[in-house]
């Protein structure tokens, strides 16, 4: 059951992130982001790590996302225009991303040796003692560097629609 349940999610997690790069209008991106964030948080679900799936429901299908929806509808951006494609591009393309995938598979199977099977439920690493004290001892640098540019991007965002409404 929990195989079929993980290769569910996963299918609809690839198939959202494939969709957020090929949709043209940027809040159609934005949901699919959503359904990938969503579709990660049952993964880490299945693996064992329910503090881990909780915080990226929260944190990143919560207010990330309407970070992200909030800046795209303040600046109202519409949808991407158009373009024609090269006849060289529709030729090649297709072949040229099955070879690409191949080397990615081969060097992939090649570099990385085969490990043990992952027993789902089976991660012990993903309570909030943990991700705590992996976050304010191991990663306390990255952690203050990304709350330094979440405050830059504030402050940005807030002069850009100051900027606006004058």
């Amino acid at each position: 059951m929990d195989v079929i349940l993980f290769l569910i999610f996963a299918i609809v997690a690839v198939v959202c992130a494939v969709n957020v790069v090929v949709q043209t209008h940027p809040i159609s991106s934005a949901i699919s982001l959503i359904g990938v964030m969503g579709s990660l948080a049952v993964l880490y679900l299945l693996l064992g790590a329910e503090f881990i799936a909780m915080a990226q429901v929260i944190v990143y299908a919560g207010a990330v996302m309407v970070l992200f929806i909030f800046v795209i509808m303040l600046l109202n951006a519409g949808a991407e225009a158009r373009r024609g494609r090269s006849f060289m591009v529709q030729l090649l393309g297709v072949p040229l991303l099955i070879a690409l995938l191949g080397l990615l598979a081969y060097f992939v199977e090649r570099l990385f040796p085969r490990t043990t099977l992952v027993h789902f439920g089976g991660f012990t690493g993903g309570t909030a003692r943990d991700v705590g004290r992996a976050l304010f001892t191991t990663y306390l640098l990255p952690f203050e560097v990304t709350s330094v540019l979440l405050l830059i991007a504030i402050l940005g965002a807030i002069v850009l629609a100051r900027k606006e409404l004058e």
